[in-house]
């Protein structure tokens, strides 16, 4: 972009306070796009009532060690309760050219539209969705009538809408009507900010001696699955399981089930469980133990932890759904399965285990190539105002 005004970014989205896959997603876009543009992040300080957020006890604790760039000037200043703090926000966003909602839960949606109703000129507004339907706010009747009133409202102001996955573009067309012209897909990059340790100092460290290591991390909730690894785990051969052992890490939401199945396994002695959310000082450990990482969604807009998985080269077995088949489909390393189906997913882990193999990620997964689709974006829907 020499010789060229650089465009203005202002990007809302979830600080680290209340850190999750999109909290990374934000940071690691911001950074990306700080190299191309000028971005400023405005960030949630107080998302809401801390007690109503199924990782409450964790909330503001230095969990992380991925930081936004100098490059990026960063507000950290929205606050579900205070008003304030949405003109503050609205001031700051006014400067920019085009403004980017990291759209994550209805929670945050008054907040977004406060700052969309005193916003003090027309600027192109982006949403992206990196889930389309959030299963617990679907599953929760106000909850669900709220999320559906507020979104509504969002869409009006929505200039363009970016998702991760052709089958989110055909689901945000269909379930909202937005105008296939009115969205694009643009890949998730990688989470490839974590360490890699030699193999066995790893085990060690997690006090892990069997040879093989099967892995799931992420936040336990039913619609991902974990149930079917726990029991496909439980029917393996005794002569695989005996060198072997599955690693589940991570904090249980909603899915009780699964540590239930863990518990009762009679392989329950081969079952490691880390039931609490994962610092990234223990991941960089976790995922250079592991030989394989299974990821046995029942649906699936995308899953960041299968780009930690491609960022450390390693073989991944998931299921064939959404999101996922699109980005994981051009990574030599998948193995895909039918979701809930016990026997494949047995073959899978059977013929994956152990095969040592590391492999290549794709290039158009790199945050720069992705940071360059997203600045064609903005330069078109800029233009595109400019002109109107």
């Amino acid at each position: 972009m020499q010789g060229e005004k650089k465009i203005k970014i202002a990007i809302v989205g979830p600080s680290s306070r209340f850190l999750s896959g999109i909290s990374y997603y934000t940071i690691r876009l911001a950074n990306a796009l700080s190299k191309e543009a000028a971005v400023i992040a405005i960030l949630y300080r107080n998302m809401l009532p801390s007690r109503l957020f199924p990782g409450w006890k964790r909330v503001g604790e230095d969990l992380t060690q991925l930081h936004f760039a100098k490059r990026v000037k960063v507000c950290e200043i929205l606050d579900w309760y205070n008003p304030i703090t949405w003109f503050q926000a609205a001031k700051a966003a006014s400067g920019a050219d085009v403004i980017l909602l990291e759209w994550w839960t209805s929670s945050v949606a008054h907040m977004c539209i406060a700052i969309l109703l005193l916003l003090f000129k027309k600027i192109p507004i982006v949403i992206e969705y990196h889930e389309v339907l959030d299963p617990l706010e679907q599953s929760i009747l106000p909850v669900r009538i709220y999320a559906k009133f507020t979104s509504k409202l969002l869409r009006k102001w929505g200039t363009h809408f970016v998702v991760h996955s052709v089958p989110d573009k055909k689901l945000i067309c269909t379930l909202f009507g937005v105008p296939g012209d009115n969205a694009t897909v643009i890949p998730h990059g990688l989470y490839d900010h974590y360490k890699t340790i030699d193999k066995d100092l790893a085990q060690k460290t997690l006090d892990i001696e069997e040879k093989h290591v099967i892995l799931f991390f992420g936040l336990l909730r039913p619609y991902k699955g974990v149930k079917y690894l726990v029991q496909a785990f439980s029917e393996l051969p005794e002569q695989i399981v005996s060198d072997t052992r599955l690693l589940i890490a991570g904090e249980t939401w909603e899915d009780r089930e699964s540590v239930e199945l863990a518990r009762c396994s009679p392989y329950k002695d081969k079952i490691t469980f880390i039931n609490r959310y994962i610092a990234d000082e223990e991941i960089s450990f976790i995922f250079s133990a592991a030989d394989v990482l299974v990821i046995p969604y029942l649906r699936a807009s995308q899953s960041g932890v299968a780009h930690i998985g491609m960022a450390y080269g390693m073989p991944i077995i998931a299921s064939l759904v959404g999101g996922l088949e699109e980005s994981l489909s051009e990574y030599e390393g998948t193995v895909f399965t039918t979701p809930e189906n016990l026997d494949e997913l047995k073959m899978a882990i059977i013929r994956t285990i152990g095969n040592g193999r590391r492999y290549t990620v794709p290039a158009c997964l790199r945050w720069e190539n992705i940071a360059k689709n997203w600045v064609t974006l903005f330069g078109k829907l800029v233009n595109q105002d400019d002109q109107i």
